[in-house]
């Protein structure tokens, strides 16, 4: 049934003022020391708003504010699920499932995970980051003491290797390991759990990309 045409522009001023002021963007942990990886740290559900409240209209003379860009974030995943890449407006963020880069519970690099370091490493000297994280984590099997022993062995040693690659001291390197927590997929599945068992590097995105890339 079609609203009467006083509720209609009384919900379109609603939505617009709801669509200027935005919605708060994602949680970053704090640069010295993080407790939770970039984009980990969830927000509160946006509070319920009756559209026909009187509040909600402008007054006489008032505009609206100028329009926002809002973050908009870009993940790309190959079939196997193997890599996985996240862009948004600041950041850019891999994930590799440990199981292209190390044995089973080990965290020695296997041959196959250097070509796979060496093509973050170009996109990091691209976009001309100065900063990059390099986070490990692993699923809930076994202890949570192993798995952070694990996840921050196998975080150096992508660290090592990426040093290497991009061969610059103006880099500062952030390196942990988090265990079973923040997991990106249900752990009740093997298919879940081997997207957990992860390593991700996260660097600021660059003005432009073209020009810096060697």
């Amino acid at each position: 049934m079609a609203l009467p045409p006083r509720t209609t522009a009384t919900t379109l001023t609603a939505l617009a003022v709801l669509v200027t002021l935005g919605l708060p963007g994602p949680a970053y942990a704090d640069d010295g020391d993080p407790s939770a990886p970039p984009g980990s740290v969830t927000t509160s559900p946006p509070p319920e708003v009756d559209a026909n409240s009187p509040g909600l209209k402008l007054a006489d003379g008032a505009t609206l504010a100028p329009a926002k860009v809002l973050d908009i974030k870009s993940v790309v995943e190959d079939l196997g699920g193997e890599e996985r890449r996240e862009d948004t407006n600041s950041d850019v963020t891999f994930a590799l499932q440990a199981e292209v880069l190390f044995p089973k519970d080990s965290s020695k690099l296997n041959p196959d995970a250097r070509s796979r370091i060496q093509a973050i490493a170009d996109e990091i000297k691209a976009q001309n980051a100065t900063t990059v994280r390099v986070f490990g984590f692993t699923d809930n099997l076994g202890s949570y003491a192993h798995g952070l022993t694990l996840s921050k062995k196998r975080a150096e040693a992508v660290h090592d290797q990426l040093a290497a690659a991009l061969g610059s001291t103006d880099i500062t390197f952030e390196v942990r390991g988090y265990s079973e927590d923040y997991p990106i997929a249900d752990n009740t599945s093997e298919q879940g759990r081997r997207k957990n068992r992860r390593v991700e590097v996260t660097f600021p995105r660059g003005a432009t990309s073209s020009s810096n890339a060697s």
